[in-house]
């Protein structure tokens, strides 16, 4: 049922270019394992071991501290439509503020986002795929825009400040690296 690969294949990547859901798992060596839905048009195929995804303001900031913390991460794609198929990618993340240059490099990649906080680099160490055969039928109607038109409306500064006030440690109490300097 499953298969476990060293690379993205090119029909793996057709499958991940149609999502317009993901969820990513982080954990720290202690503390509390995270789970972030995550979708708005933010992932992007560098190379068949590569992937970026851009982070957007949120009411917390787990994955930014886990992966301080500890690097490693899944990210799993799920068949809502068509093919039943779940696909897991397992690596090491690094995390681009947007103080560093690397942030701006694939910034450039995504839609432009008033709520872009952070972009995760992942490094893909192997590729699992799994029957999917349980998960249910769901039919795509549309994103949402409402962290986007929020974000707009906050401007800058008040995001800035949001970010001070809400994401720099997680709910285990983790430094996120201050998002602002």
């Amino acid at each position: 049922m499953g298969t476990k690969l060293n690379a993205l294949t090119p029909t793996l990547e057709c499958f991940i270019k149609k999502q317009a859901l993901f969820f990513v798992g982080t954990a720290a060596t202690e503390g509390n394992v995270n789970i972030s839905p995550k979708g708005s048009d933010s992932f992007r195929i560098i190379n068949k071991h590569k992937i970026v995804w851009l982070n957007l303001t949120g009411s917390g900031n787990e994955t930014a501290a886990h992966l301080i913390k500890n690097n490693r991460m899944t990210i799993m794609f799920c068949a809502f439509e068509g093919k039943p198929l779940i696909l897991r990618l397992y690596g090491k993340a690094i995390i681009y503020h947007k103080r560093d240059v690397e942030f701006h490099k694939y910034e450039v990649l995504f839609p432009k986002n008033a709520g872009a906080r952070q972009i995760i680099e992942m490094d893909i160490d192997f590729i699992q795929t799994s029957c999917g055969y349980s998960v249910p039928f769901m039919d795509f109607k549309e994103d949402r825009n409402q962290l986007n038109s929020w974000a707009e409306k906050q401007g800058e500064t008040k995001i800035e400040e949001y970010w001070k006030q809400k994401n720099t440690t997680s709910i285990d109490g983790f430094d996120t690296k201050k998002i602002v300097e």
